[in-house]
Formats: C-alpha cells, sequence, structure tokens
C-alpha cells in the first residue's frame, strides 16, 4: 500500500525551493552571549556539566532552593549549541512521550503522571512570566492530524479517552487547509510553542542573575567521587563540588554504567521563508497551533514568530557506533523527502522557498522518555532519554535530580517512572541491526494500515522500542 506522502512531486520544484536554503538552525541565528571558559581549578557546591534545557533548569532551581549554594555549569561548546538550539520548539504537557506509551508502561501512575506534567507546562509558563523571558512563547495547543483512513479511528478513540476534541475531515481542515487531512485531534492546553534558542539564552540570563557562574568551552573529561565530593577533570583543571548533576543527553555519559541506554538518532529539520499574510490565508491556520501527524515515521510542524513554517520529522536516523558526528547533518536526501512532503501537504505553497535545513541528534531510550539515576554515593544525578520531547521534560527532569541529590523522598522520586530505568541497547553490531529493522518495520506498519508485524510485536511484549 502507498501512502500519502508517496505521491509524486515535481523535483524541479524541490530543487528550486531548496537552492537557498542555508545549512543551520534557524533558531541560532540571533545574537548570543559568550561566556568564559573555565580558568583553572575550582570549587563549588553543585556543578551542573551540560549547558541546555536540563542543565540549565537545574541550575536556576538549586539556586531559588538554595541562593547561598555556589552553583556551577560547565558546557563543552556554547550554551544551548546542540538540541536546545535546534528543536521544533514544541513544549509539551506529556512527560512520557505521549498518553499510549505513558499508559503501557506505568498504568497505576499515568493519571499522576499527567497531572504532574501539565503543573510543570503551567509552572514553565509562570518561571518564564517571573523572569521576564521573551521567548516567543504562545499557549498554543496541538493538533495532531490523520493522513491516513486507518489513522481516523485513532484520533477518535484518543477523543474518547479524553486527550482532546474530535474534528472530522471539515473540521480539520477549516482549521488548517491541508487535502491530506482526514481528521484531527486537538488538544488546547498541553501544549506551547516557544523560540527554542531565546529560551536557552534567556535561561542562562536568569542563572547568571541568579549567581550562578557559567563556562562555556569546557568539556568535561571524567568524573570520580572523592571522599566526601566528586572530583570533574577538565582541560583547565579539576572541578571539586559536593554534588554533580551531568545532562549531557545524547552524548556520551562519563558514567560507564549509563552509555548503554541511549543511542543517538538524527532528526532533520527545514524552515521556509517568512509567509506573507497572501500565502497565509491560503492555508488557514489562524490558531497558531502545532501540528504532527500520526504515521509511525511523523512530521511535526508549526509557525514560528515571523510566520516561517518549522518542518522536520519523518526521518530518523541512526548511524553505526553510536557516534555523535556533525558530518551526519547535511544529508540532502532527507531535505529532499522533507520538501517533498511539505509541498504534498501544503500544494498551495508552491511559490513558498525554504530558507534554513538543519539536524541535530536526540537522545533515544527504549521506554521514549527521560530516565534517571544516582551514583557516586548518592552525590551524582543524571538523566537522559528524551527522545524528542524535552523542552518541557527537560524542567521537570531537573527538579527530579535536585530531588535526589537531596535525598529526601518528594512525589516525584517516589514515582516507578525515576526509580526504575529503561533496558539497555545491546551493544554494536546487535543495536545497529536491531534499530534498522525497527525502522524497516515501522515503515511496512505505515504502508499496511498500521498494523504492526513480528518484530514490532515482540518488541512491544518486552518492552522495547524506537521512536521517529
Amino acid at each position: 500500500m502507498q501512502t500519502v506522502f508517496d505521491r509524486n512531486v515535481d523535483p524541479d520544484l524541490i530543487a528550486r525551493a531548496l537552492g537557498s536554503a542555508v545549512f543551520g538552525s534557524m533558531w541560532l541565528d540571533i545574537p548570543r552571549p559568550d561566556y568564559p571558559a573555565l580558568p583553572g581549578e575550582l570549587t563549588t557546591d553543585l556543578l551542573v556539566v551540560g549547558g541546555g534545557y536540563a542543565g540549565l533548569w537545574t541550575a536556576l532551581h538549586a539556586k531559588e532552593r538554595n541562593p547561598q549554594a555556589r552553583v556551577t555549569l560547565i558546557e563543552a561548546e556554547r550554551v544551548g549549541w546542540a538540541a536546545s538550539g535546534r528543536n521544533g520548539g514544541f513544549v509539551e504537557a506529556s512527560i512520557t512521550h505521549g498518553a499510549q506509551n505513558g499508559k503501557s508502561r506505568w498504568p497505576t501512575e499515568f493519571e499522576q503522571l499527567e497531572k504532574l506534567g501539565l503543573a510543570n507546562l503551567d509552572g514553565m509558563q509562570a518561571d518564564i512570566a517571573k523572569y521576564g523571558m521573551q521567548v516567543d512563547w504562545e499557549r498554543s495547543g496541538m493538533l495532531a492530524v490523520a493522513t491516513e483512513p486507518h489513522q481516523v479511528e485513532w484520533l477518535r478513540e484518543g477523543a474518547e479517552v479524553g486527550e482532546g476534541r474530535f474534528l472530522d475531515q471539515a473540521a480539520v481542515r477549516a482549521e488548517v487547509a491541508s487535502p491530506t487531512y482526514l481528521a484531527g485531534l486537538v488538544a488546547a492546553e498541553t501544549c506551547a510553542i516557544v523560540h527554542p534558542a531565546r529560551l536557552v539564552c534567556e535561561l542562562a540570563r536568569a542563572c547568571t542573575e541568579a549567581g550562578v557562574q557559567i563556562f562555556e568551552h569546557t568539556p568535561a573529561l571524567a568524573v570520580q567521587r572523592e571522599g566526601r565530593s566528586v572530583q570533574v577533570t577538565t582541560r583547565a583543571g579539576v572541578i571539586t563540588a559536593d554534588q554533580v548533576v551531568l545532562a549531557t543527553n545524547v552524548f556520551p555519559s562519563l558514567l560507564k554504567r549509563n552509555r548503554l541506554h541511549t543511542v543517538p538518532v538524527y532528526d532533520y529539520v527545514l524552515a521556509t521563508e517568512p509567509l506573507t499574510a497572501e500565502q497565509l490565508d491560503r492555508i488557514g491556520w489562524q490558531s497558531r497551533q502545532g501540528i504532527g501527524d500520526s504515521a509511525n515515521q511523523f512530521h511535526y510542524y508549526r509557525l514560528s514568530a515571523d510566520n516561517r513554517i518549522v518542518w522536520g520529522g519523518y526521518d530518523a536516523v541512526y548511524h553505526y557506533g553510536r557516534r555523535v558526528d556533525s558530518m551526519y547533518e547535511d544529508r540532502p536526501e532527507t531535505y529532499r523527502k522533507l520538501a517533498a512532503h511539505f509541498f504534498i501537504t501544503f500544494p498551495q505553497l508552491e511559490d513558498v522557498r525554504f530558507s534554513h535545513r538543519w539536524a541535530g541528534a536526540i537522545d533515544t531510550n527504549t521506554r521514549f522518555c527521560a530516565h534517571w539515576g544516582l551514583a557516586g554515593r548518592g552525590r551524582i544525578a543524571y538523566v537522559n532519554g528524551f527522545t524528542g520531547l524535552g523542552v518541557g521534560a527537560a524542567r521537570f527532569a531537573a527538579d527530579v535530580c535536585l530531588d535526589l541529590l537531596d535525598g529526601h523522598p518528594t512525589e516525584r522520586t517516589e514515582l516507578e517512572m525515576v526509580n526504575r530505568k529503561p533496558l539497555p541497547f545491546p551493544p554494536e553490531p546487535v543495536a545497529s541491526i536491531g534499530i534498522q529493522a525497527t525502522r524497516w518495520s515501522l515503515n511496512q506498519a505505515d504502508h499496511n494500515a498500521g498494523k504492526r508485524n513480528v518484530f514490532l510485536r515482540t518488541l512491544d511484549r518486552l518492552g522495547l522500542g524506537f521512536d521517529s
């Protein structure tokens, strides 16, 4: 069976649309602050390793909990240069990578996880207001769309269990005019959109104003416990800390025990030039909600503040050996595929051109959402595995890390989700064989009315998985 995205698109149209696209994240084309490199050895109360969302929220909330504490953050490159500056800017309430994933893995505490996720989203909105962060925040909601007949029933079932309001074909096309839409499911309160890189910069500003020391171009090379402290080795010298949070996400963990729990999967994104009022009028989209389609290989897209369409997803590419390498980012065949799918979705916009193309690595684990742990006799906390939904969940993850280091039980630390780790990925070459077989099977399911083959059903029973 063919899907709607298997339709042919004029290759000349794709070439014209991509012809002037700059390689690099659109979001990072803003003035960004520079922070110094670590000058030498340092002693601190809390050291945070990693200058993305998880690390910055950890540092900021640590200062809120104890304003007198010495809090230091180090980043190997520049703050927000990796996933936090390259994502689609969707801030989801879900901390379980969606309702279906949460219900299947933690059925007895799913309702509690949903409440905590919504409270986290509300708390993030409150923090943004409290610190005066200029981040293009819009509580726009999320629209899931069906582009194949079998997906319509999935959305109808979602509406029946309270995941949103069902829209038939006429209603969903009245929201956004795409000939590919067969139905929709709108959730008005559970998603916001944001400028990802502005959020990073504003978090860093709030941190420094609260007294956090930030050092860029300071990679952490090793971590070890020494008596009642932890030592982190850098090129400039050793940082001695009472406690450490490792928020390195997709990059190899400093802890060997955690290295097999995640794999890097590359995600690809296009951004259009700003749409004129007339171009935007052709497709409607007046409510500015985020949109995602419902296949295993799905697209996500949204409008920026200046009315660019940010269009990503579908291809999720794993490279043998778990390497994170910039050589994987400029992948012409994927950008051409994304452009074709864009014009299938919005044929009214054939005069629109793409201004940017970029990619980044997602930290994926076998349960699709964050996992935590402690090391160094309770002095080192870590979090990984956001699997592409970390913009909102990173804030929740930061609070969990701080709770774990405090050592006192909280509602968060008592969760089975926090206390149970995902199954690790096997070493190579088994990991690569399994991941590629899973991707092939997911593609087959999309082309077979969503029916999962024996391989996928076996993974479901084992609690393993792989998500695009």
